[in-house]
C-alpha cells in the first residue's frame, strides 16, 4: 500500500498554504518544541508520529485527542528502530538532540530531509498572509536580554512584536497566534541554527562569539559555523560586535541579499554605519542620511544606571537590540522609551542586597565563561561563587585573567578538581573554599555563609557559575533564587550555614591540586 505522503516533494513546500495532507512526518522529542511541531503537522492535515524518551502525560492525551501517535522508546536502540519502521517522508527534531545522537546519525542516514522546528516555522510564517519580518539574535551570551529588548522597542513603537525561539516560547506558536503578530523577534540557540538552512531574517545579530556547548557541537569550528547561519541570506543588516572580531569574520562570510549593510555596534565611539557612545550617549550612526557627520541620540548611560543596564555587556545588548529595530524602521523615539521602562530579566546580573559595604549579585545565568568573563569585569573586588558542570570547556584562562580583582573564590558543584587546579595555577594567593555537600537545600546556605566571611567593604560577592547548574539544581533560575534566599536569610540574622564539610585552602593545603 502506497502511503499518502510518498513521492512528495518534502524541500519544496515552503507556505503554509502548500499542500501537507497526508505527510509523514517523524516528531522527535516531546518536549514544549516537539510538542509544537507535532500540533502544527496536525492542524495542516499531516501525519505527524512523535517519537521520545520520556513521558509527558498531559501532552499525550492531548495529542491522542489530536490523534497524533506517540512512541515512547525505553533507550536509544528502540528509538532508532521506531524511526526506522515509520520511514517518513520528514524528520523534524527538537534542539537538544546533539548531531552525535544515535537518533540524530540514524535520521541522517535516511531518505528524508530532517530540519529542525525554526526550518519549519520559516516555511509555515505566511498563515495569514505577508509574512511579519524576523529580528535573529543569537551568540553566546546576552541572546534573551537582546531578544527582550528589541521586541519591547517594537512595542513602544505600536508594532505588534512577539519575542520567541530559544527564549521560551516556540516560533510556531507564535505563527499560528491569532493575534498575527506583525514583527518577531527570534532568538536562536547555535542547536537550532545548526539545522536551519531557508531563513532570511530582515535582520540578524551574533553578539558574541566563545567556546560553548563543544559537548554537543563536537568542535569549536562547528559551534561558531551554526551561529554564522544566522546572517545567511539577511536582507537588511547584519549586526556585530566591533570588539568580537569572530562576529564580522562570521558576516564577511556570509551569503546575504544584494545591498544588506553591515552594522558594528560597540561602547566606543562609532564609525559611520556603527552604533556606540560618545560622551556617556548612546547613538546611532548608521540609519540616518547624513551619518558621516551626524548621530541621533537614543538614550544615555545615566538614564540606563536605573534599570540595570549601565554594565558594558548590557550596554551592547541595548546598542545591538537598537540596531537591529531601526533596520526595520523603529524610530528612535520609540527606542528611548521603551529603554525607560525595560528591566533585566531574573538572574541576569540582578542586584539581590547591599549591607555592611558589600553588594550582593545573582547573575546565575552565566553559565558558560563569556558570560562569567563579563559579569567579573563589571566589578573591582570579587568574592566569587563559581562552578558547576563546565560543559567541556577550559576555566583556567578566565581565572587568570580575573585573579587580580578576586578577594576569593567559593566553589560549587561536580567541576569542583578542575577549579581547584586552575586556581592554584593561576591564582594561588586567592583565598579557594570548595563547598563539599550534596544536599542541595544546603549549598548555597554554606556557600553565601563561606562568601560573607570572605567578603570586605568595598567587595561584591558575585554568583556568575561560568557552567551549568544540573549537576545540583534545577535550572539557573533555581540556582539564582536560592542564592538570593540564602542571603536574605544571612542579612536577616537567620540561621547561618554551618561551614563543616567546607574545605579552605588557605587554612588547609588542598591536594588535589598537586
Amino acid at each position: 500500500m502506497t502511503r499518502e505522503g510518498a513521492g512528495r516533494d518534502v524541500e519544496g513546500l515552503r507556505s503554509w498554504h502548500d499542500d501537507w495532507t497526508g505527510l509523514s512526518v517523524a516528531v522527535l522529542g516531546l518536549g514544549k518544541t516537539g510538542f509544537s511541531v507535532a500540533d502544527t503537522l496536525a492542524e495542516l492535515g499531516a501525519k505527524p508520529h512523535v517519537i521520545a524518551q520520556s513521558h509527558d502525560d498531559e501532552r499525550e492525551r492531548i495529542l491522542e485527542v489530536l490523534d497524533v501517535p506517540v512512541t515512547i522508546a525505553d533507550g536509544d536502540e528502540s528509538a532508532v528502530d521506531a524511526l526506522k519502521a515509520l520511514d517518513a517522508d520528514l524528520i523534524v527534531a527538537s534542539p537538544g538532540f546533539a548531531p552525535s545522537h544515535p537518533l540524530i546519525v540514524a535520521a541522517d542516514a535516511l531518505d528524508a530531509p530532517v530540519w529542525g522546528d525554526v526550518e519549519l516555522a520559516w516555511r509555515l510564517r505566511d498563515k495569514f498572509g505577508e509574512p511579519a519580518p524576523w529580528l535573529a539574535v543569537t551568540g553566546t551570551n546576552g541572546k534573551t536580554t537582546t531578544t527582550q529588548l528589541a521586541a519591547h522597542m517594537g512595542l513602544a513603537a505600536g508594532i505588534r512584536t512577539a519575542p520567541c525561539g530559544n527564549i521560551g516560547v516556540p516560533v510556531l506558536d507564535v505563527l499560528r497566534d491569532p493575534a498575527e503578530f506583525q514583527l518577531l523577534v527570534v532568538e536562536l540557540s547555535s542547536f537550532q541554527l545548526h539545522s536551519l538552512h531557508s531563513m532570511s531574517a530582515h535582520a540578524a545579530v551574533v553578539l558574541n562569539i566563545a567556546d560553548d556547548h563543544l559537548d554537543w557541537h563536537g568542535s569549536a569550528e562547528a559551534y561558531r559555523a551554526a551561529k554564522g547561519r544566522v546572517y545567511e541570506r539577511a536582507q537588511i543588516a547584519c549586526v556585530y560586535n566591533k570588539g568580537d572580531e569572530a562576529t564580522l569574520d562570521l558576516v564577511e562570510a556570509a551569503d546575504v541579499v544584494e545591498g544588506c549593510r553591515a552594522i558594528g555596534f560597540g561602547t566606543d565611539v562609532p564609525g559611520p554605519s556603527d552604533f556606540g557612545v560618545v560622551d556617556g550617549i548612546l547613538v546611532d550612526r548608521a540609519f540616518l542620511d547624513d551619518r558621516a557627520r551626524t548621530a541621533l541620540e537614543l538614550t544615555t548611560l545615566e538614564e540606563l544606571r536605573p534599570r540595570g543596564l549601565s554594565s558594558r555587556h548590557l550596554v551592547e545588548d541595548v546598542l545591538a537590540a537598537a540596531a537591529l529595530v531601526r533596520a526595520v524602521g523603529v524610530p528612535v523615539t520609540a527606542i528611548s522609551e521603551a529603554l525607560s521602562t525595560f528591566s533585566v530579566d531574573r538572574h541576569r546580573h540582578e542586584i539581590v542586597a547591599e549591607a555592611a559595604g558589600v553588594l550582593w549579585v545573582d547573575d546565575s545565568k552565566a553559565t558558560n565563561v563569556h558570560a562569567a568573563d563579563a559579569s567579573l569585569a563589571a566589578h573591582r573586588s570579587v568574592v566569587w561563587l563559581v562552578g558547576g558542570l563546565l560543559k567541556g570547556v577550559d576555566i583556567a584562562p578566565l581565572v587568570a585573567k580575573h585573579a587580580g580583582r578576586l578577594r576569593g573564590a567559593v566553589a560549587l558543584g561536580v567541576s569542583r578538581s578542575e577549579l581547584a587546579d586552575a586556581f592554584a595555577q593561576h591564582a594561588p594567593e586567592v583565598a579557594f573554599i570548595e563547598i563539599d555537600v550534596s544536599d542541595t537545600d544546603s549549598i548555597m546556605g554554606r556557600a553565601v555563609a563561606e562568601a560573607a566571611r570572605l567578603a570586605q567593604d568595598g567587595d561584591t560577592v558575585l554568583l556568575a557559575p561560568a557552567a551549568a547548574s544540573m549537576d545540583q539544581f534545577v535550572s539557573y533560575s533555581d540556582r539564582g533564587q536560592r542564592f538570593a534566599l540564602a542571603v536574605a536569610s544571612h542579612l536577616e540574622g537567620g540561621r547561618h550555614a554551618e561551614t563543616e564539610g567546607s574545605q579552605d585552602r588557605t587554612s588547609e593545603p588542598d591536594t588535589s591540586a598537586d
